[in-house]
């Protein structure tokens, strides 16, 4: 299985400004020697030593994550703007795939901003897209967002087969792979998902409060969390400003830490990216989520930062 972070950022799509990437450049310039542009080799070297908020960038895009299972089956997390440049790649790389499947988490604009960009996959005939939530009324709720005034192209327009599905009780089987969902705490509700194969599984849980709740060692806990090789948690807030929005249906990254921690997973992926955050303010969390892992008695998991482009195979 292999996961990949098309949008990370949360609540809005953030670029980079003229302004930052003018102070980036700014930076870099500031710390060349005339010995690291003697050789094609000493410049590689000097661009490579950079930090990566000055050489690279987190990403502005609101979210969408990839899972491709063993047997080449793509499901979709979400479908926030992320999920257009999901699209470009598919197109470049002419798999020849015709069938996809989405996954909704909830349905706040940034999580569904990217749908109608979802082409040209979305607008080919023979295509199957495949739509899925547990939330009743699925259908509709696409739809409307997708017609005028909101938007001057209805769904209606796409030409590959659409199917709503209305998640149930039962973990649901896609190729390969075997989903699972949880609800959790925010505004409007919102679900986790769980994707599981071949002894091998993953979290996505973005948008989702923390509470004592998901702390309690109660079945339906262990058997969603327990020893995930991935979680991806929201992480969009410091301690400090949790406890200030709290309701606000975010959690700190001192909390996903500690979830983690609990429930014995392997590697925590900080993701759902404060908006109002440069790169290296997002990089510092990551750097203090580090520092408070390596302060708990025995727990030696891995702690890295959900930025675009980035590829996990479990």
């Amino acid at each position: 299985m292999k996961v990949k972070f098309w949008g990370v950022r949360g609540s809005i799509p953030t670029p980079l400004t003229q302004e930052q990437l003018k102070s980036r450049i700014a930076a870099a310039v500031m710390r060349l020697k005339p010995s690291d542009l003697a050789t094609p080799e000493s410049r590689e070297a000097f661009l490579a030593g950079l930090p990566p908020y000055l050489f690279g960038t987190v990403g502005g895009n609101t979210t969408c994550i990839e899972v491709r299972t063993a047997d080449n089956k793509l499901i979709i997390l979400d479908a926030g703007s992320g999920i257009r440049e999901l699209a470009v790649s598919l197109a470049k790389k002419q798999e020849g795939l015709s069938e996809f499947h989405i996954f909704f988490t909830h349905f706040h604009w940034d999580h569904l901003q990217g749908l109608p960009f979802f082409s040209p996959a979305a607008y080919t005939p023979g295509n199957r897209i495949y739509f899925y939530s547990p939330r009743e009324g699925l259908e509709k709720i696409l739809k409307d967002q997708m017609k005028p005034p909101y938007f001057p192209v209805t769904m209606e327009t796409m030409s590959a087969e659409q199917h709503f599905i209305r998640l149930q009780n039962q973990p649901l089987a896609i190729g390969a792979g075997v989903v699972h969902w949880k609800q959790m705490k925010h505004p409007g509700g919102c679900y986790a998902y769980r994707i599981s194969e071949a002894g091998k599984s993953m979290i996505f849980a973005t948008d989702a409060e923390l509470s004592s709740e998901d702390f309690k060692r109660e079945a339906k806990n262990q058997d969603f969390f327990r020893n995930a090789d991935l979680l991806i948690l929201d992480s969009q807030y410091t301690l400090g400003e949790a406890i200030e929005k709290y309701n606000w249906g975010h959690t700190s990254y001192s909390m996903a830490v500690d979830l983690a921690a609990e429930w014995n997973i392997k590697k925590l992926a900080l993701f759902h990216h404060e908006p109002l955050y440069n790169d290296r303010k997002v990089y510092s969390i990551q750097n203090s989520a580090q520092w408070y892992r390596a302060r708990l008695e025995n727990k030696r998991f891995e702690v890295i930062l959900a930025v675009e482009g980035l590829e996990v195979e479990l």
